[in-house]
């Protein structure tokens, strides 16, 4: 019963994350608006961020890639270089019917991995160095297969989208909060009404709101690639032994920062334990739930 309500799973969560997007977009929405109130901009504050978050959204799906590449220092890699490696991604892709996305391979010892890209045709993996020289070549094969299904489902391009909404609101956050008390800009006479108050609370919260929908993006997105690359190595136990290997490893991973938290394998901050300040699902729960399979 537990295997079948796993791969059930998989439905709900595209619906849900879509549902979690959707609640995103009307954060940033919300804060535009009480911005636009709380500084008497009219209705060009809405338009304006409209706009803003549209120019910043297409620059982000062309370039975000590259960008976190550079950021997590992942290096591109030849066949000769890690043949095994290649032949992995290479035979999942196939098997997938998706391109053969670019490897990378990121000089770090904890054993991490990560996809990204805009879509299949425009999708690069890369692995840790702590990560090729643990695991064994069924393990690896999991974790290869968790980050092709990211691919094959588009939840790289959903991560990105995740990543624009969750910088824009931030920035818009940072910027009122250093205006409002550190003084500068038109504020409403209307200081002390409920509303005024009402559009400050939510302007000071919207950035731990965006925090935590994309953070249930990524958890419900992590439970389905498990799902969906344990299905395409057909041998569960190879993914789970994975993650049992990186939990007891414990080792923080050095290229990961906020930004591109969610986008690894496993919980790049192992050390930061709870629920509802991680970008993962519980290490024991997916461990259970594969070893269900």
């Amino acid at each position: 019963m537990e295997k079948i309500s796993f791969f059930d799973q998989i439905d709900n969560n595209k619906r849900n994350s879509a549902i979690l997007m959707a609640v995103m977009f009307l954060i940033f929405i919300g804060l535009v608006s009480a911005i636009s109130y709380v500084f008497d901009i009219g209705i060009c504050g809405p338009a304006f961020g409209f706009f803003a978050l549209l120019f910043y959204s297409i620059a982000v799906f062309f370039t975000g890639d590259k960008v976190i590449l550079a950021l997590t220092g992942a290096k591109p890699v030849q066949k000769k270089e890690y043949p095994f490696l290649y032949n992995v991604v290479e035979g999942l892709a196939l098997a997938s019917q998706i391109p053969v996305p670019k490897v990378y391979v990121i000089d770090d010892p904890s054993p991490n991995a990560f996809a990204t890209g805009r879509d299949p045709k425009h999708a690069s993996v890369a692995f840790t160095t702590g990560l090729l020289s643990m695991l064994k070549k069924e393990e690896l094969e999991g974790v290869a297969a968790h980050e092709i299904s990211h691919i094959a489902n588009y939840d790289i391009r959903f991560s990105m989208i995740a990543i624009v909404f969750v910088g824009a609101i931030a920035l818009l956050g940072d910027f009122v909060w250093r205006m409002l008390f550190f003084g500068g800009g038109r504020r409403r006479n209307d200081s002390g009404g409920p509303l005024i108050i009402i559009a400050l609370v939510f302007i000071i919260l919207s950035p731990i709101f965006a925090q935590l929908v994309r953070f249930a993006i990524s958890r419900q997105r992590e439970y389905l690639a498990d799902a969906n690359g344990a299905k395409l190595t057909r041998y569960p136990a190879g993914l789970a032994s994975a993650l049992e290997k990186i939990k007891a490893a414990n080792i923080p991973t050095k290229a990961a920062n906020d930004t591109t938290a969610s986008l690894f394998f496993s919980n790049p901050f192992p050390h930061k334990i709870g629920f509802l300040g991680s970008t993962h699902p519980k290490i024991d729960d997916r461990i259970s739930k594969l070893r269900a399979m």
